[in-house]
């Protein structure tokens, strides 16, 4: 089979190509002069690029019609991947106009993962001149990833093609083996953005995607930025970024892309098909890590259903390939497909998840009228994800909420008794942690911690006050509060972390902001925090702390859960 423009060539001309397919070169040859120089008298007649697809074993596997400026390659995702990354196979075509490879050459031979790209220049009278050849380089080679070669013509050209693949394969598989380990079994990744934000608000954004991988067990390997003028519909990024990253991923082995910008399901896909590579999405990480950390029930509901909702619209299928019949008169041709079982299927998944997920509402609904009815005071620590939100519950109620540093460590609502002087207590939660970019299909995922906070009395907003974005995380949690319909709740902002910032500073930041200056991990530096809290929870009561307080102002007692958390 011919692929490529047949339109206006004879039959005598059609078969001249399809005898092609019956030469072979010997595997130690780039191609044979004799075929070279077939190839390039029909293309002269023709007045058309030709073009062969080439496996190591000399057997023609594709010929290819084009214009007299390109040719189109076919599809080769039926021909794996080596080890080396490579995909065992060499194009060879003609170029009428005496020109070097051009930049869709290269393309090609980073994005296709082909052994050689060769361009043989076809001369007077259609005879074959100079070649031209390229592969692509091993990593941190001269800082180049692609190498172009010249040979005056084909019989110039003195290559030992055998020899020479297993020594670029030796290389690139050395070089994969000294950049990382390989007995590691972690996904290896490399992060994307492409966006039209600022320098800073990228790197920003990036910094946050590689703790986000960290948190989800992914190495990264790379990165890469790419502010264009206007987005590429198809592929988000240029072809030309593309190129440098399918290059970067199999020269590191790589397996998979992820992107600071949310992926239509048409970008996914064609991402996919144009890189060989995973390709996942800001969003998709995010649900990653909610279904590693979800513990409760709630949890995992709230997560399974945000995940369902994510994949829906992304299903695809192969059409009818994939039906079955259907019975009776009407009836007789494809059925329901496998795709709309699969669609029916997660859309009834998704109906008795929420009703589950309402279910369980009615349970927090009816222990939360237990707390308003007593009477007892409600507070919500709110902030950036990893501020140090639980480690300050576990200081203030002497608990055992996991902690880690890590992004999203903790996403199931801990409520815990903190009491004060006077026999007075308050009930404390601890939230999950919001970020930047919160898609609005994940607010669900929120939504226990959501209830907890619209009976909140006072909302503890603890920043990082070491993090050198942190005035942006401000602004982060506020715009979701906003967005929550959760700014008419008081709220007192409370800087953790005081202790990695010298004392003036740290003074002057919250003189600046308003705010109170603790750190979770030292217990002397909770009272302002502690009054604050009283003050603000029993406004009438004066300040009676001052005579009544005897350093047990956080409960020194064990754990205090209210009772159905």
């Amino acid at each position: 089979m011919i692929h490529g423009n047949l339109n206006g060539l004879k039959t005598s001309q059609i078969k001249a190509l399809e005898r092609i397919y019956r030469r072979r070169v010997a595997p130690g040859q780039v191609v044979s002069g004799e075929l070279a120089r077939y190839l390039s008298e029909l293309s002269a007649e023709l007045r058309r690029q030709l073009g062969l697809i080439i496996d190591r074993g000399g057997l023609v596997k594709y010929v290819m019609v084009g214009d007299d400026r390109e040719i189109v390659i076919p599809d080769l995702s039926d021909f794996a991947l080596g080890r080396s990354g490579l995909r065992g196979l060499r194009c060879v075509h003609t170029h009428l106009r005496h020109e070097a490879l051009s930049p869709d050459d290269l393309t090609d031979l980073a994005l296709l993962r082909l052994d050689l790209m060769v361009a043989i220049e076809v001369g007077g009278e259609g005879l074959p001149g100079p070649v031209h050849y390229a592969h692509i380089l091993p990593a941190n080679r001269e800082s180049q990833s692609v190498e172009v070669l010249r040979a005056p013509s084909v019989y110039d050209l003195d290559l030992d093609l055998t020899v020479f693949l297993r020594a670029l394969e030796g290389e690139l598989e050395q070089k994969m083996a000294e950049t990382h380990d390989l007995s590691d079994t972690r996904e290896k990744a490399i992060l994307i953005s492409v966006s039209q934000e600022s320098r800073r608000e990228t790197d920003d954004s990036l910094d946050e995607l590689t703790e986000l991988a960290r948190t989800a067990d992914v190495l990264v390997l790379d990165r890469f930025i790419q502010r264009p003028r206007r987005l590429n519909p198809k592929y988000l990024m240029g072809e030309g970024k593309a190129r440098e990253v399918v290059i970067s991923a199999l020269q590191q082995g790589a397996t998979l892309l992820i992107f600071d910008q949310d992926l239509a399901p048409g970008q996914v896909r064609s991402i996919a098909a144009l890189t060989d590579l995973k390709v996942i999405d800001r969003s998709q990480l995010i649900l990653d890590i909610f279904a590693r950390r979800a513990h409760t029930r709630d949890g995992k509901v709230q997560v399974e259903l945000a995940q369902l909702k994510y994949i829906l619209p992304r299903l695809t299928g192969r059409g009818v390939a994939l039906s079955r019949l259907m019975g009776g008169i009407g009836g007789r041709g494809p059925g329901e497909t496998q795709l709309e079982i699969d669609r029916r299927r997660i859309r009834d998944r998704i109906s008795r998840l929420e009703r589950e997920l309402q279910s369980l509402s009615k349970g927090r609904l009816q222990r939360r009228r237990r707390r308003v009815k007593a009477g007892v005071p409600i507070i919500s620590i709110v902030g950036y994800t990893n501020a140090g939100k639980s480690t300050l519950l576990n200081a203030l109620t002497q608990s055992q909420v996991l902690t880690e540093d890590l992004l999203f460590a903790t996403l199931d609502t801990a409520t815990r008794r903190l009491r004060f002087p006077q026999e007075r207590e308050v009930i404390i939660t601890d939230t999950v942690g919001f970020i930047r970019k919160l898609p609005p299909s994940l607010l669900g995922a929120f939504k226990a911690t959501l209830e907890e906070m619209e009976d909140a009395d006072l909302l503890l907003h603890l920043v990082d006050a070491g993090n050198p974005r942190f005035e942006e995380q401000i602004a982060a949690v506020e715009r979701i509060l906003m967005e929550l319909e959760l700014q008419r709740i008081p709220r007192l902002l409370v800087f953790n972390k005081i202790d990695l910032l010298p004392s003036a500073e740290a003074a002057a930041l919250c003189r600046r902001f308003a705010a109170l200056p603790v750190s979770a991990l030292d217990r002397r530096t909770f009272e302002p925090l502690m009054k604050a809290m009283e003050e603000r929870c029993w406004p009438e009561a004066g300040d009676p702390a001052d005579e009544t307080r005897d350093g047990s102002g956080p409960n020194d007692g064990p754990d205090e859960a209210v009772a159905g958390e």
